[in-house]
Protein backbone atom coordinates (compact mmCIF):
# COMPACT_ATOMS: atom_id res chain seq x y z
CA UNK A 1 0.00 0.00 0.00
CA UNK A 2 0.95 3.78 -0.56
CA UNK A 3 1.20 5.84 2.03
CA UNK A 4 2.19 9.72 1.42
CA UNK A 5 3.87 11.04 4.33
CA UNK A 6 4.66 14.91 5.10
CA UNK A 7 7.05 15.73 7.11
CA UNK A 8 6.44 19.21 9.34
CA UNK A 9 3.91 20.50 7.35
CA UNK A 10 3.71 24.18 8.07
CA UNK A 11 0.44 25.25 6.10
CA UNK A 12 -3.11 23.67 6.18
CA UNK A 13 -3.62 24.68 2.90
CA UNK A 14 -0.93 22.56 1.76
CA UNK A 15 -2.24 19.90 3.63
CA UNK A 16 -5.81 20.27 1.86
CA UNK A 17 -4.85 20.38 -1.41
CA UNK A 18 -2.04 17.60 -1.16
CA UNK A 19 -5.61 15.67 -0.06
CA UNK A 20 -7.08 16.58 -2.66
CA UNK A 21 -4.39 15.41 -5.32
CA UNK A 22 -4.60 11.70 -3.48
CA UNK A 23 -8.32 11.66 -4.13
CA UNK A 24 -7.87 12.25 -7.95
CA UNK A 25 -5.20 8.99 -7.93
CA UNK A 26 -7.56 6.66 -5.84
CA UNK A 27 -5.13 7.20 -2.47
CA UNK A 28 -6.92 7.85 1.21
CA UNK A 29 -3.03 7.53 3.26
CA UNK A 30 -1.94 10.97 4.63
CA UNK A 31 0.19 10.36 7.70
CA UNK A 32 1.57 13.71 8.82
CA UNK A 33 4.77 13.56 11.36
CA UNK A 34 4.96 16.30 13.23
CA UNK A 35 3.41 18.74 11.52
CA UNK A 36 3.54 22.20 12.74
CA UNK A 37 0.30 23.49 11.99
CA UNK A 38 -3.26 21.79 12.60
CA UNK A 39 -5.50 20.22 10.21
CA UNK A 40 -8.27 22.73 10.51
CA UNK A 41 -10.66 24.85 8.18
CA UNK A 42 -8.16 26.30 5.68
CA UNK A 43 -7.14 22.25 4.89
CA UNK A 44 -10.45 21.52 4.39
CA UNK A 45 -11.49 24.08 2.25
CA UNK A 46 -8.66 23.35 0.36
CA UNK A 47 -9.64 19.53 0.24
CA UNK A 48 -12.76 20.49 -1.50
CA UNK A 49 -14.46 16.95 -2.21
CA UNK A 50 -11.42 15.07 -0.80
CA UNK A 51 -12.88 15.17 3.17
CA UNK A 52 -12.88 11.22 3.20
CA UNK A 53 -8.76 11.49 2.87
CA UNK A 54 -8.63 14.69 5.37
CA UNK A 55 -10.67 12.55 7.78
CA UNK A 56 -8.45 9.56 7.08
CA UNK A 57 -5.12 11.54 8.26
CA UNK A 58 -2.72 9.98 10.66
CA UNK A 59 -0.79 12.41 12.63
CA UNK A 60 2.46 10.84 14.21
CA UNK A 61 4.78 12.99 17.11
CA UNK A 62 7.68 10.66 17.21
CA UNK A 63 10.75 10.54 15.31
CA UNK A 64 10.93 10.85 11.99
CA UNK A 65 13.33 7.82 11.98
CA UNK A 66 10.89 5.79 14.04
CA UNK A 67 7.77 6.57 11.95
CA UNK A 68 9.47 5.56 8.89
CA UNK A 69 10.90 2.42 10.17
CA UNK A 70 7.79 0.71 9.35
CA UNK A 71 7.85 1.03 5.39
CA UNK A 72 9.10 -1.51 3.68
CA UNK A 73 10.16 1.27 1.17
CA UNK A 74 10.81 4.57 1.70
CA UNK A 75 11.12 6.92 -1.44
CA UNK A 76 12.19 10.50 -0.87
CA UNK A 77 11.57 13.96 -2.89
CA UNK A 78 13.91 16.65 -3.48
CA UNK A 79 14.29 19.61 -6.31
CA UNK A 80 18.14 20.00 -4.75
CA UNK A 81 20.24 17.44 -7.26
CA UNK A 82 23.68 16.51 -6.09
CA UNK A 83 26.48 15.05 -8.55
CA UNK A 84 28.02 11.43 -9.16
CA UNK A 85 30.13 12.04 -5.84
CA UNK A 86 26.62 13.13 -4.13
CA UNK A 87 25.28 9.69 -3.64
CA UNK A 88 22.59 10.52 -1.52
CA UNK A 89 21.49 12.65 -3.79
CA UNK A 90 21.79 10.63 -7.03
CA UNK A 91 17.81 10.72 -8.13
CA UNK A 92 15.80 8.68 -10.54
CA UNK A 93 12.91 10.02 -12.33
CA UNK A 94 9.22 9.72 -11.85
CA UNK A 95 8.63 7.60 -14.93
CA UNK A 96 11.67 5.65 -13.65
CA UNK A 97 10.58 5.16 -10.23
CA UNK A 98 7.02 4.33 -11.37
CA UNK A 99 8.72 1.14 -13.13
CA UNK A 100 10.75 0.21 -10.46
CA UNK A 101 7.46 0.24 -8.04
CA UNK A 102 5.69 -1.82 -10.94
CA UNK A 103 8.00 -4.50 -10.09
CA UNK A 104 7.04 -4.54 -6.39
CA UNK A 105 3.48 -5.75 -5.14
CA UNK A 106 2.24 -3.28 -3.40
CA UNK A 107 -1.01 -4.87 -2.20
CA UNK A 108 1.95 -6.79 0.10
CA UNK A 109 4.42 -4.08 0.61
CA UNK A 110 3.81 -0.85 2.58
CA UNK A 111 5.53 2.29 0.69
CA UNK A 112 5.91 5.69 1.70
CA UNK A 113 6.54 8.55 -0.57
CA UNK A 114 7.66 10.82 1.46
CA UNK A 115 7.41 15.08 0.81
CA UNK A 116 10.12 17.83 2.56
CA UNK A 117 9.01 20.71 4.47
CA UNK A 118 7.43 23.27 2.18
CA UNK A 119 10.67 25.55 2.40
CA UNK A 120 13.92 23.47 3.12
CA UNK A 121 12.54 19.73 2.08
CA UNK A 122 14.36 17.15 3.18
CA UNK A 123 17.35 17.50 4.93
CA UNK A 124 20.73 14.99 4.03
CA UNK A 125 20.50 12.41 6.74
CA UNK A 126 16.54 12.00 6.39
CA UNK A 127 17.42 11.35 2.71
CA UNK A 128 19.32 8.70 3.94
CA UNK A 129 16.74 6.89 5.10
CA UNK A 130 15.17 6.65 1.94
CA UNK A 131 15.62 3.49 -0.62
CA UNK A 132 14.87 5.89 -3.71
CA UNK A 133 15.69 9.68 -3.92
CA UNK A 134 12.72 11.09 -6.94
CA UNK A 135 13.22 14.54 -8.24
CA UNK A 136 10.75 16.03 -11.16
CA UNK A 137 12.67 17.41 -13.78
CA UNK A 138 12.47 21.46 -13.59
CA UNK A 139 14.32 24.88 -14.64
CA UNK A 140 17.11 25.16 -13.69
CA UNK A 141 16.20 28.90 -12.72
CA UNK A 142 13.28 27.82 -11.01
CA UNK A 143 13.66 23.91 -9.59
CA UNK A 144 11.59 24.56 -6.32
CA UNK A 145 7.54 23.35 -7.00
CA UNK A 146 4.37 24.12 -4.83
CA UNK A 147 4.32 20.56 -2.65
CA UNK A 148 1.20 19.37 -3.82
CA UNK A 149 2.01 20.22 -7.65
CA UNK A 150 5.20 17.80 -6.98
CA UNK A 151 3.03 15.38 -5.90
CA UNK A 152 0.30 15.11 -8.97
CA UNK A 153 3.12 14.65 -11.26
CA UNK A 154 4.45 12.09 -8.97
CA UNK A 155 0.98 10.10 -8.98
CA UNK A 156 0.04 10.58 -12.26
CA UNK A 157 3.20 8.91 -13.53
CA UNK A 158 2.89 6.12 -10.68
CA UNK A 159 -0.86 5.71 -11.87
CA UNK A 160 -0.62 6.86 -15.50
CA UNK A 161 -0.70 2.87 -16.75
CA UNK A 162 -3.64 1.75 -14.69
CA UNK A 163 -5.58 4.88 -15.09
CA UNK A 164 -4.86 5.31 -18.84
CA UNK A 165 -5.98 1.80 -19.45
CA UNK A 166 -9.19 2.06 -17.57
CA UNK A 167 -10.25 5.89 -19.54
CA UNK A 168 -9.56 4.05 -22.69
CA UNK A 169 -11.19 0.73 -22.11
CA UNK A 170 -14.65 2.02 -23.26
CA UNK A 171 -13.15 2.49 -26.67
CA UNK A 172 -12.28 0.17 -28.95
CA UNK A 173 -9.48 0.55 -31.50
CA UNK A 174 -9.81 0.19 -35.06
CA UNK A 175 -7.86 -3.06 -36.07
CA UNK A 176 -5.98 -4.44 -39.09
CA UNK A 177 -9.37 -5.69 -40.84
CA UNK A 178 -11.04 -2.08 -41.06
CA UNK A 179 -7.62 -0.61 -41.67
CA UNK A 180 -7.93 -2.74 -45.03
CA UNK A 181 -11.56 -1.76 -45.95
CA UNK A 182 -10.82 1.74 -45.36
CA UNK A 183 -7.58 1.64 -48.06
CA UNK A 184 -9.76 -1.01 -50.50
CA UNK A 185 -12.36 2.03 -50.54
CA UNK A 186 -10.74 5.01 -50.14
CA UNK A 187 -9.16 3.16 -53.46
CA UNK A 188 -11.70 3.10 -55.46
CA UNK A 189 -12.94 6.89 -54.57
CA UNK A 190 -9.41 7.72 -55.97
CA UNK A 191 -9.98 6.06 -59.35
CA UNK A 192 -13.43 8.11 -60.12
CA UNK A 193 -10.82 11.30 -59.08
CA UNK A 194 -8.90 13.16 -61.94
CA UNK A 195 -5.49 12.88 -61.20
CA UNK A 196 -2.53 14.68 -64.15
CA UNK A 197 -0.90 10.68 -63.89
CA UNK A 198 -1.11 7.72 -62.00
CA UNK A 199 1.87 8.66 -60.02
CA UNK A 200 -0.13 11.67 -58.37
CA UNK A 201 -3.31 9.51 -57.42
CA UNK A 202 -0.64 6.78 -55.98
CA UNK A 203 0.81 9.85 -53.59
CA UNK A 204 -2.48 10.61 -52.88
CA UNK A 205 -2.92 6.96 -51.81
CA UNK A 206 0.07 7.06 -49.95
CA UNK A 207 -0.24 9.86 -47.92
CA UNK A 208 -3.83 8.60 -47.29
CA UNK A 209 -2.59 5.42 -45.74
CA UNK A 210 -0.08 7.54 -43.66
CA UNK A 211 -2.73 9.97 -42.03
CA UNK A 212 -5.53 6.65 -41.27
CA UNK A 213 -2.16 5.11 -39.75
CA UNK A 214 -1.20 8.16 -37.23
CA UNK A 215 -4.61 8.76 -36.56
CA UNK A 216 -5.29 6.08 -34.09
CA UNK A 217 -9.10 6.12 -35.02
CA UNK A 218 -11.54 3.74 -32.56
CA UNK A 219 -13.86 0.79 -34.78
CA UNK A 220 -17.23 3.61 -34.65
CA UNK A 221 -15.02 6.13 -36.44
CA UNK A 222 -13.64 3.91 -39.19
CA UNK A 223 -17.11 2.72 -39.88
CA UNK A 224 -17.98 6.20 -39.90
CA UNK A 225 -15.12 6.70 -42.44
CA UNK A 226 -16.14 3.62 -44.48
CA UNK A 227 -19.74 4.25 -44.66
CA UNK A 228 -18.77 7.41 -46.37
CA UNK A 229 -16.29 6.03 -48.88
CA UNK A 230 -19.04 4.23 -49.67
CA UNK A 231 -21.17 6.78 -50.62
CA UNK A 232 -18.68 8.26 -53.16
CA UNK A 233 -18.25 4.83 -54.75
Amino acid sequence: MLSIVLLESETSGNIGSICRVMANFDLDKLVLIRPKCDVDEDARRFAKNAQGVVKNIKVVKTTIEKALSKYDYVVGTTSKLGRDYNITRSPITPEMLARKLQEVNLSKKEVALVLGREGDGLYNHEIEMCDFVVSIPTSKDYDSMNISHALAILLYELKKAEFSSRMMSGYTPMGEPEKKQIMKLLGYALQKMDFLNDEKRDTQRKMWKRMITKSFMTRREAYALMGFLKKIK
